[in-house]
């Protein structure tokens, strides 16, 4: 377990197949509720191709940080799985057969086992197995960054685990709630003083504006934070409403 936990999560999705359009994410849509249950919010997302340099420029940034990471894809066996040896680079470490990981490989695949089924237990020096439910064949934990499968069956699940292992202590499900209010006959531009004075005010929440997509009149604004806060806020900003009204 780590002994410092940021606020702010990111997602790492590595692959040559989203970029080119092969395939849609699927795990940004699924971890977003997953976070929200338990209080928690994702803060970026990046999506890295299948190229080496790019990928341990990428994690040397974020190792360099403080944010929790969860890596999805890239840990497998085949030449264009390079993530744990980009890891590995990324802090200048060895890679190294892991034993936890070896005993799971050699459980699930007996007599099948090769070589090859081997490399994928093996992780930067340093590493934290992460079980995987499906077919025993783990992800890795390296510091605040959690390295998963790309399949969503495998990954999925492991995500909960560490969230639930690691960070249960920063968890609050139900700390932050969001506050949606329709306005018609408007537009954005009218309402940037009261958008900036509402923020001034209340600068722990989150606002979000946005106008209606077909060019009608209409704005949503939204809030999100601490429920009294949002309500506090939301209120304020019906009350600054009223008083241009009037």
């Amino acid at each position: 377990m780590t002994d410092i936990h940021p606020s702010r999560f990111g997602l790492l999705l590595i692959g040559d197949e989203i970029l080119n359009g092969r395939k849609q994410d699927a795990h940004l849509p699924a971890m977003i509720p997953r976070f929200a249950q338990r209080g928690l919010d994702i803060s970026w997302v990046r999506m890295v191709t299948d190229d080496a340099t790019l990928i341990t420029e990428t994690l040397s940034q974020t190792f360099a940080g403080p944010d929790i990471v969860f890596s999805f894809g890239g840990i497998g066996a085949t030449p264009d799985d390079l993530t744990r040896q980009c890891a590995a680079a990324a802090l200048g470490v060895d890679i190294v057969l892991h034993p936890e990981a070896e005993k799971e490989i050699r459980a699930q695949l007996g007599d099948r086992l090769n070589a090859n089924h081997l490399r994928m237990g093996e992780f930067p020096v340093g590493s934290r197995i992460i079980p995987n439910p499906i077919n025993r064949i783990p992800g890795f934990s390296l510091g605040r960054h959690h390295f998963l499968p790309g399949f969503p069956d495998m990954a999925w699940p492991m995500v909960e685990w560490v969230l639930d292992r690691d960070y249960a202590d920063i968890q609050a499900p139900g700390r932050q709630v969001s506050q949606t209010l329709h306005l018609a006959d408007t537009s954005e531009g009218p309402l940037i003083p009261l958008m900036e004075t509402l923020l001034r005010e209340f600068p722990d929440l989150r606002l979000a504006c946005l106008p209606n997509a077909q060019g009608r009149h209409e704005v949503e604004l939204s809030l999100r934070g601490e429920p009294d806060r949002v309500v506090q806020g939301m209120n304020r900003f019906r009350d600054m409403l009223r008083s241009v009204g009037s």
